[in-house]
């Protein structure tokens, strides 16, 4: 049965198939799935690899993988061959495939999110003021084209490319620590070091994360080939390609961690275990991955993983479409955009039919649906609004979340506004149940003493400048659905206390632009920092330059250290300062002190506007699909299902 995930002073580790909880940071190392030589000369390997190598194609086995390749303890030793089929939604459903193949970060999370495991790096020491973190990695270890994965990897892709200010406005959060970024120097091929300027004790389950993947996203033999330092005419190779400018072209050709174009080059070499055949680009009706024959990860019995031979994403544009896959059974896997509460039933009694059973997934999100008005608005009469504390405090009472929960989730969930879930040790009852009563007198009386007591013809506010209170709320229907059957009904609410809105139902791409812009009135997204509020604490403080979308410019002032954005308010600054004292922060009981304090202030702020708790939910696995757990957690620090290291997931013969 999951479990919350506890923080802890330092990750467990394992060695030679015992764990051990490692008490203190001072000469720590994880040691966890650490192979042997040997082993790796009695690996074996798919069939279709091992012609390639008799036929001269391919080096044989013992010199492709590493001398320590991680060892994968398979519920089940599996067996070679077929394809994994999932969906994707649209063009912009790139995450779709990054939650399915994109954990070779230097760590991982294990199955229960409650320890960081080796991944990339085969042990690790931290020093005993967590400012130094040195990573051994596997000697031999070789991208997916074959060439050597070195530090020097490594130290490229942070010096030169996330420190790079033409490609990175900001230094990815992950590797800044009190508005100092990390810095990272070779200590041999096989060696790095990662030294911030003061105490970072939670680096490690950052790293973990999906945003802390930057260190083994850029091979240096390829990608430097598109930066000026290293190629003179890159940006004549750029505009050669029709490309303004080479950061365009550098991101065109190798990604990034969230955008699209990270799987559109079957050209670029990666340490994943399937690797691009057909690309993720304009107009693709699927998208599919082949096994790595350079993948560096083993089972107990010395197998090569990944075990399935081929992962074809077919892409699909709507919700209708996924959900007749999965019925008639052409879906091997899948959670992603079926899993809402109104499809289960009919799921449940096609299980038979469809030849699959159903996963739980333990949501990790503390939100269902948070609702965020823009408090830094371009337009100073709507900044005014949305920032006095009065107007959203009416509008949260306004709101009629026990109707919304009985009929869009079927009575499955409790009024919420954010904050640690319940159970959670850092759990606070006034930042989580604040203002969710229904009280639309309450909300009319305060409406009225804000200055909004005149109305239109048809019942509307008026702000005192004589124009309507109307706002549109964005919202992903592609991959939110719920979300829009929420804001529908919270717009019927809203309506009777005199509070015009719209639904704006748009793509995620166009999500993501109007709010980098600052161009949005309001946005939803499901509240995360629910089971792992340090991680994920984008609603509790503006960290997050494209997640905190009550307050993007604050975000961007708290992560380029106060260069660019805005100033936010006081209580703002003061919770940014006590998360970086909290992130720094080994002692639990100190760390945890820190971050009530967070969640007091937050409270009283009151910045965003939840509905309802975040609900379990659910997918689909075919039944002849083995090693998937039957449950595991869902959200964005542990990026399901990849964390369950599909690598090792095989079919029965039938």
């Amino acid at each position: 049965m999951f479990t919350p995930r506890r923080s802890s002073r330092f990750p467990a580790s394992a060695s030679a198939g015992r764990r051990t909880v490692l008490k203190g940071f001072a000469g720590a190392a994880a040691l966890a799935g650490v192979g042997s030589s040997a082993l790796a000369q009695a690996a074996k390997e798919a069939a279709a690899l091992g012609k390639l190598v008799s036929d001269g194609k391919l080096p044989a086995l013992a010199q492709r993988l590493p001398s320590m390749p991680l060892v994968v303890q398979a519920e089940k030793v599996g067996t070679y061959g077929g394809v994994i089929r999932r969906g994707l939604r649209g063009s912009s459903d790139h995450n779709g495939i990054l939650r399915m193949v994109g954990n070779q970060g230097l760590v991982r999370w294990n199955l229960a999110f409650t320890e960081v495991l080796p991944c990339v790096a085969a042990r690790w020491e931290v020093n005993a003021a967590a400012t130094e973190f040195t990573f051994h990695l596997r000697p031999g270890m070789k991208w997916s084209d074959g060439k050597p994965f070195t530090a020097d990897d490594i130290v490229f892709a942070i010096e030169d490319c996330c420190k790079n200010p033409e490609l990175y406005k900001t230094v990815p959060s992950v590797l800044v620590i009190n508005n100092k970024p990390v810095v990272v120097t070779k200590l041999s091929d096989t060696a790095v070091k990662f030294t911030f300027a003061s105490a970072y004790a939670l680096f490690l389950e950052q790293l973990a994360t999906p945003l802390g993947q930057h260190p083994t996203l850029f091979p240096k033999h390829y990608c430097s080939q598109f930066l000026p330092k290293y190629n003179p005419k890159a940006l004549d190779n750029a505009k050669a390609a029709n490309v303004a400018d080479w950061p365009t072209y550098f991101r065109n050709k190798c990604g990034d961690i969230e955008i699209p174009s990270r799987w559109g080059n079957v050209e670029k070499p990666t340490l994943d275990p399937w690797i691009l055949t057909e690309a993720y680009s304009g107009g693709a009706t699927r998208v599919v991955m082949d096994r790595n024959p350079y993948f560096w990860q083993v089972d107990q019995a010395g197998n090569q993983l990944p075990y399935v031979d081929r992962l074809s994403f077919n892409i699909s544009q709507d919700v209708e479409s996924l959900m007749l896959d999965a019925l008639s059974g052409k879906l091997d896997i899948q959670e992603r955009h079926i899993d809402s509460l109104q499809n289960k039933p009919t799921l449940s009694q096609n299980m038979q039919k469809g030849g699959y059973r159903l996963i739980e997934l333990i949501n990790t999100s503390a939100q269902q649906v948070q609702i965020y008005l823009n408090m830094t608005h371009k337009d100073p009469k709507m900044r005014e609004m949305f920032a006095n504390k009065q107007f959203r405090q009416a509008l949260s009472l306004g709101m009629n979340r026990k109707e919304i929960i009985d009929i869009v989730y079927l009575g499955q969930s409790e009024p919420y506004q954010t904050g640690p879930r319940p159970g959670h040790p850092w759990f606070n009852e006034k930042l989580a149940y604040q203002f969710t009563q229904y009280d639309p007198k309450q909300a009319n009386e305060l409406l009225d003493k804000l200055g909004y007591d005149k109305r239109d013809a048809q019942k509307f506010r008026l702000r005192p400048d004589g124009q309507k209170v109307f706002f549109s709320i964005d919202v992903i229907p592609t991959l939110y659905p719920d979300a829009v059957d929420t804001l529908e009904l919270v717009k019927r609410h809203w309506a009777e206390i005199g509070v015009d809105i719209k639904v704006n139902t748009i793509e995620r791409a166009l999500y993501y632009t109007r709010g980098d812009a600052n161009d949005h009135d309001a946005a939803t997204w499901p509240g995360p920092g629910g089971l792992d509020p340090m991680l994920d604490a984008r609603d509790f403080i503006a960290t997050h330059p494209q997640g905190s979308r009550y307050a993007i410019p604050w975000s961007v002032w708290f992560t380029s250290g106060g260069k660019d954005g805005q100033e936010p308010p006081a209580s703002q600054k003061q919770r940014m300062k006590l998360y970086d004292e909290a992130r720094a922060t080994a002692d639990l009981k100190k760390r945890g002190e820190l971050m009530k304090q967070v969640f007091d202030q937050c409270a009283e702020a009151f910045e965003t506007i939840g509905v309802c708790l975040a609900v379990n939910s659910f997918g689909i696995c075919k039944t002849n699909l083995q090693n998937v757990p039957k449950s595991y957690p869902n959200g964005w620090s542990w990026p399901n299902p990849a964390p369950a290291l599909p690598q090792q997931f095989f079919f029965t013969r039938t």
